[in-house]
């Protein structure tokens, strides 16, 4: 087990030079794949994420109907070169449908439903590269994909999470940090309302710990929001843009 200092040096930085609380670098764009509804890739440090959405479209199975709206269907995945850690195959596959059912759960919530009874959203999620923050970038690259192949939403659902280094709370963990012991939460929300959408904890968090840690992850969520309204107002004058030129052609 790594000691605090380890995580967090005497100068206040962590073993990526970042501050407590600083995010990784983001990158991110939607619609990149034509043959999907909608799309989108995002990466956030070096946690790169592939989301696609197909639907609403008539359900794959009978169980999957609701005759008051759309059911959401969750695959979470993670390529075979993206990571140097062998695990048992058993064990991924747990960790693979607990992450698809959270993701799954956050967007129930999110999405509109009720306007597509009877029909089937589905979203793929795959993660290229790992390195720490795996739930929350594909949630945010969900929200992204959805947003991309026009299915409303309440609102966006940004995500992220912080931990806690002996006292000091830490924003947006890499990998090193998740598997070195700390508590994490990870956190989604509707920035505009406030609204929790999700909440996980990895490991036990002492609860006068909870709040810092827990207001640090929102804080990090409400960046994000910037961060992806810029990406879908640029998308959006883009096309905007390509069809005006169509209309003069």
């Amino acid at each position: 087990m790594s000691s605090g200092l380890d995580l967090l040096s005497p100068e206040g930085l962590r073993i990526d030079g970042r501050r407590a609380n600083e995010l990784r670098r983001v990158n991110c764009k939607t619609g990149i794949l034509a043959q999907a509804d909608g799309s989108a890739y995002i990466e956030q440090g070096n946690t790169k994420c592939l989301a696609t959405v197909y639907g609403p479209r008539e359900p794959s199975h009978k169980n999957l109907q609701y005759h008051d709206r759309a059911s959401i269907n969750v695959e979470y995945s993670i390529a075979t070169f993206s990571t140097s850690e062998r695990k048992q195959r058993s064990k991924m596959d747990r960790r693979f449908i607990e992450i698809a059912n959270i993701v799954k759960q956050t967007f129930e919530t999110a999405v509109i439903t009720t306007l597509y009874p009877r029909s089937q959203i589905d979203i793929y999620l795959q993660i290229l590269q790992v390195d720490g923050g795996a739930l929350h970038t594909s949630i945010n690259a969900a929200t992204l994909a959805l947003i991309d192949a026009g299915i409303p939403m309440k609102e966006y659902v940004c995500a992220c999470s912080a931990g806690c280094v002996e006292d000091t709370p830490i924003l947006d963990l890499n990998y090193f940090e998740e598997n070195n012991f700390t508590p994490t939460l990870t956190v989604a929300v509707m920035p505009n309302s406030g609204k929790i959408s999700t909440l996980v904890s990895e490991s036990r968090l002492h609860l006068d710990k909870f709040e810092p840690v827990f207001n640090l992850a929102v804080s990090g969520c409400k960046q994000l929001h910037g961060v992806f309204d810029e990406v879908i107002r640029a998308s959006t004058t883009e096309l905007a843009n390509r069809v005006m030129e169509k209309q003069k052609e």
